[in-house]
């Protein structure tokens, strides 16, 4: 029937392109809509290419009107998230033209798959990963988003209620200007030079696996008290490192070691979405070459810190309260030299009142909020 929505499992190659293309295609109208790199994001999206699915069930969706592809949706099923255990599933990578009919087919089957394998509730979106891109943009889409952080369109929010969601969590970005010190009373304790038993240093490229094996240790102590924790596996860290192994700068990433032992690390990339902005998520035939010479040449003006973390054990010691702000001082020294102008924390949620703090008291700011939704599941 002329008008009728259908939603059709996304199977093979070519749908899962179709999957990727259609949010491209609604986010096309506004400006601050950064398209993501195909090639990447049919990575991410793929068993082969991408370890989350070695601990996960997912399932696709497209929304399809009178031929036409009108939105999509996501279920997936983490089983090393705790919550999974308490009947939490998630849905993400929800996109879709502004009708309410077509959100209600999306979430129709989302909703179904979830019931069938399981699951009391429907929390999200995650995308696909609580590690990766978590949150719907309820607050700063004046602006474009960072690497690896979502844009959605503003009737989405609305729309995801209209299905019964009401708010879980809130989640903040955080934006620090690099030209700004941190507080005088840090800076104070920071030039009396490093506590005794604390060294710093930066990654080491010759040992690359070595120290994404050390930060996988250290970001999943750190993390393990968060609401929705899950750990993250050595594969899945190595194969993002891997994947983002020509925009890590060592002089942006560095390790705190106290008595020797690791205890803390901080990671700065360049935000890669300032140097594709106009390549219409292709890198053939020129984007390639766009893309280095934007990045290595004329250098990125911003960058986001996706992972940050002192272990537990440490965390609320003399030293190792210190620590965010040495690293944050080492990261900030250096991103200044190279040219750098701001930076992006994120994300933080609203009730890790300790990363909260540290932000807080490095004069970084909130400038976007992303938000949680969750339903219950009859």
């Amino acid at each position: 029937m002329a008008g009728a929505i259908e939603i059709q499992p996304v199977t093979g190659k070519a749908m899962l392109d179709r999957f990727i293309k259609v949010a491209m295609r609604l986010g096309a109208s506004d400006p601050n809509y950064i398209p993501p790199l195909i090639l990447e994001r049919q990575e991410s999206l793929t068993p082969k290419t991408n370890p989350f699915f070695q601990h996960a069930d997912v399932q696709f969706w497209l929304a399809v009107k009178d031929g036409r592809d009108v939105g999509r949706i996501s279920a997936q099923i983490d089983h090393l998230n705790p919550q999974t255990a308490e009947g939490v599933g998630h849905f993400g990578m929800i996109a879709a033209e502004d009708d309410p009919a077509i959100f209600a087919g999306l979430f129709a089957a989302a909703e179904a798959w979830l019931k069938a394998h399981g699951c009391k509730t429907a929390l999200g979106p995650v995308n696909l990963s609580t590690n990766e891109e978590v949150g719907l943009l309820v607050e700063g889409a004046d602006s474009p988003p960072m690497f690896m952080m979502s844009h959605d369109a503003r009737h989405t929010g609305p729309r995801i209620e209209e299905q019964g969601y009401g708010r879980a969590k809130d989640i903040y970005a955080y934006i620090c200007s690099v030209a700004d010190d941190l507080p005088e009373p840090i800076l104070k304790r920071i030039r009396k030079g490093l506590p005794a038993g604390v060294t710093l240093r930066m990654v080491d490229m010759k040992c690359f696996s070595r120290d994404v094996g050390i930060l996988t240790e250290i970001l999943n102590d750190a993390w393990s008290g968060n609401w929705g924790f899950t750990p993250t596996t050595e594969a899945e860290t190595l194969a993002l490192a891997n994947n983002l192994r020509l925009l890590i700068d060592k002089r942006l990433t560095w390790f705190a070691e106290i008595d020797g032992e690791p205890a803390g690390f901080m990671v700065l990339l360049p935000n890669i979405n300032e140097a594709i902005r106009d390549l219409g998520g292709k890198l053939l035939p020129f984007g390639w070459a766009k893309l280095l010479w934007r990045l290595k040449v004329k250098g990125p003006k911003t960058g986001r810190v996706p992972l940050m973390g002192v272990k537990r054990k440490f965390a609320a010691s003399r030293r190792g309260q210190l620590l965010p702000f040495l690293l944050i001082d080492a990261v900030a020294q250096a991103a200044r030299k190279l040219g750098y102008e701001r930076y992006e924390l994120s994300w933080v949620l609203e009730d890790n009142l300790a990363m909260r703090r540290i932000c807080d008291a490095g004069g970084a700011k909130v400038y976007k909020t992303y938000r949680l939704y969750e339903k219950a599941l009859g």
